[in-house]
């Protein structure tokens, strides 16, 4: 089992959160700001603004690129005009349809005249779309007021996520410590399983006689090929550097990744080393498995680390 951990010098983030702010650029004009993040292996900034707003952009990738360290990141900008108090109608188009109302009367030999409650429902005729038209420079100024707010929110997100993934990866690290040891009570039975086997197939190669000078060479040889030692202390060195991580806090995401990927290495050769061994060298594969399977999860897990 792991030692107490001390207490975290910084927090681990999660890359994945979302938030979005409102804001007023003036009377006639309000506008949405929203921010999406996923994993992702750099920092990867796409941004969905309307157009002639290009100085904005730039100035926007620079703030995000200053605030945020990595993840695939989304960000929209949505503006929304306030209806006028005056409601307009497009002259053109409503004599369009009345003349077209007249023509279709007269082609079927019929008397009636068209019904405006009924013509200024149809589409275009009434028009209530504001007529104000801000520079980008103001938009530009309302919009960058809001960014502090916004990737506040987010990161308030990415750092609740960020804690569970911490305590779940804690918990796997647990169980890790718990197989290996297991693996290590099994030692000594395997080599001795290995002993045994080298000594009957030596006793049938020269009839039943054995050296046991010989004997004791060929199996320190086969027990240094099979010694799982180093596999063990690695084992344990890792598991205690991936707890010091976690515990550090930070830009983690990336270590914990190499690290993981050296404990299955390390996995990898523990069941080739053990793998046809009798007795309790099946369970010991069964172990490693287990094991195999724990720092596949947390590699799973690692990757949404910032």
């Amino acid at each position: 089992m792991s030692e107490t951990p001390s207490p975290a010098t910084a927090p681990v983030m999660s890359m994945t959160g979302f938030a979005r702010v409102e804001g007023i650029v003036s009377e006639g004009l309000g506008f949405t700001l929203s921010i999406k993040s996923v994993n992702h292996r750099f920092l990867d900034l796409s941004l969905r603004l309307p157009g002639g707003l290009d100085g904005l952009e730039m100035k926007l990738r620079q703030l995000l690129k200053e605030k945020i360290a990595r993840g695939h990141v989304d960000i929209t900008l949505n503006l929304s005009r306030a209806a006028t108090n005056r409601i307009d109608y497009d002259p053109a188009r409503l004599a369009a349809y009345v003349d077209a109302f007249r023509a279709a009367a007269a082609d079927l030999g019929v008397t009636s005249e068209p019904d405006l409650n009924v013509i200024f429902r149809l589409p275009g005729v009434i028009n209530q779309e504001a007529r104000t038209e801000e520079a980008p420079e103001v938009i530009e100024a309302a919009v960058l007021l809001q960014i502090d707010s916004l990737v506040e929110a987010l990161n308030t997100m990415r750092l609740h996520e960020g804690s569970a993934l911490r305590q779940d990866l804690k918990a796997g690290l647990d169980r890790l410590a718990t197989s290996v040891e297991q693996v290590a009570a099994f030692r000594e039975d395997v080599q001795q399983a290995y002993f045994e086997r080298l000594h009957q197939r030596m006793s049938k190669m020269i009839g039943g006689s054995v050296d046991d000078n010989r004997l004791l060479q060929e199996a320190a040889l086969l027990a240094e090929r099979s010694s799982i030692d180093e596999e063990l202390v690695r084992m344990r060195a890792h598991i205690a550097h991936f707890h010091g991580l976690l515990d550090t806090g930070g830009e983690v995401g990336k270590k914990l990744d190499f690290l993981l990927q050296e404990m299955n290495r390390e996995a990898n050769t523990l069941l080739s080393k053990t793998s046809g061994v009798a007795g309790k060298g099946s369970q010991i594969t069964e172990i490693g498995l287990a094991i195999k399977s724990e720092i596949e999860k947390a590699r799973e897990q690692v990757q949404n680390l910032q």
